[in-house]
């Protein structure tokens, strides 16, 4: 099944392509994507076009934070009715458990949780593509937007704690600590905005409990919107995976239901939890590999394994061949 997101994701491209001197229409026919996502908010797109016309545009414009300039600007409203529904929460947790419950009728293939670590917390999110592509613009932008979000409950001049992302540095900083401040890290285990636990608590004075409930019976009018037990379980699996915490017993949990309801679920949609997360370590680990100066043993900590062996049982078993030997270019067996 594809993964959509709205076309509202590319809010500010056409004006940031221009600034780098891009065609932006012309990018959008490269990655297959019609002129109307420029117009249409509300049209439903593939993902994995929108990722790759974002890669694209950063390789074209030589602009590493091409995704982080889109989101600079970036409003609630940029989210439609999600957006309504966030203005109105009374506080910035209550906020982000309707983000991390309806990210998914914005962005099928977007995942937030928080993560509560003592006096801090951290705001962690993960993209989940086809094929194990490119997603650094992506979630620049998804991270981006998120801290803008942030901003509304916390003042403009709010600053997280620390701010990482998977991927490596880019060539210059300066448009991630315009946005974030100076505690920003790369190559790091998560994608994630750590802030104080109090910060949460922040009251939102313009929080209308009416419009709230409106917005909240508009994002449920279309039960046609609700994403699969498939979708879902994948986007726990992408945070739950790293340290071995992927069981069906905490994708249960985090569900509200039982195992056995999971199952059943998924056997529905011709699937099995052992098949999704197999899937999904296969399509992490074509992204992990690019890095060469990750260690294998990391790259096995962040698919679940407890021990490098573990991990090298299962690459050979589903590639034919050892992960060095994969990682130094050798083609995977059947």
């Amino acid at each position: 099944m594809t993964i959509l997101v709205r076309a509202a994701t590319m809010t500010n491209f056409e004006q940031v392509a221009s600034a780098c001197g891009l065609d932006a229409r012309g990018l959008l026919g490269e990655a297959g994507l019609p002129v109307q996502s420029l117009a249409d908010p509300d049209l439903m797109v593939p993902a994995a076009a929108v990722g790759a016309l974002l890669e694209l545009a950063a390789e074209r414009a030589g602009e590493p934070a091409f995704g982080l300039r889109m989101a600079a600007s970036r409003r609630l409203s940029n989210l439609g009715p999600l957006g309504l529904l966030l203005r109105d929460q009374p506080t910035l947790r209550q906020a982000l458990e309707a983000l991390i419950a309806r990210i998914h009728l914005h962005n099928e293939a977007m995942s937030v949780s928080v993560v509560p670590e003592g006096p801090i917390v951290a705001i962690r999110e993960e993209m989940v593509y086809e094929g194990g592509q490119s997603v650094r613009q992506p979630i620049e932008l998804a991270m981006g937007t998120t801290f803008r979000l942030l901003g509304i409950f916390l003042g403009e001049g709010w600053r997280p704690r620390l701010v990482t992302f998977r991927h490596p540095a880019p060539s210059s900083r300066a448009w991630h600590r315009h946005v974030f401040g100076d505690s920003v890290a790369f190559g790091e285990e998560f994608n994630e905005i750590v802030c104080n636990a109090a910060d949460l608590e922040a009251p939102n004075p313009g929080a209308d409990p009416v419009m709230a409930r409106y917005s909240k019976r508009l994002l449920e009018r279309d039960p046609g919107k609700i994403a699969s037990m498939s979708d879902r379980v994948r986007r726990l699996i992408v945070l739950l995976m790293p340290r071995g915490h992927c069981r069906v017993e905490s994708v249960a949990q985090h569900l509200g239901v039982d195992r056995r309801t999971v199952a059943n679920h998924l056997a529905a949609e011709k699937t099995t939890f052992s098949i999704l997360v197999d899937t999904m370590r296969r399509e992490l680990l074509a992204h992990y590999l690019r890095d060469a100066s990750r260690p294998l043993s990391d790259v096995a900590t962040l698919l679940g394994f407890s021990e490098l062996s573990a991990f090298s049982r299962w690459h050979r078993r589903q590639f034919g061949v050892a992960p060095r030997t994969r990682r130094a270019g050798v083609a995977p067996g059947p």
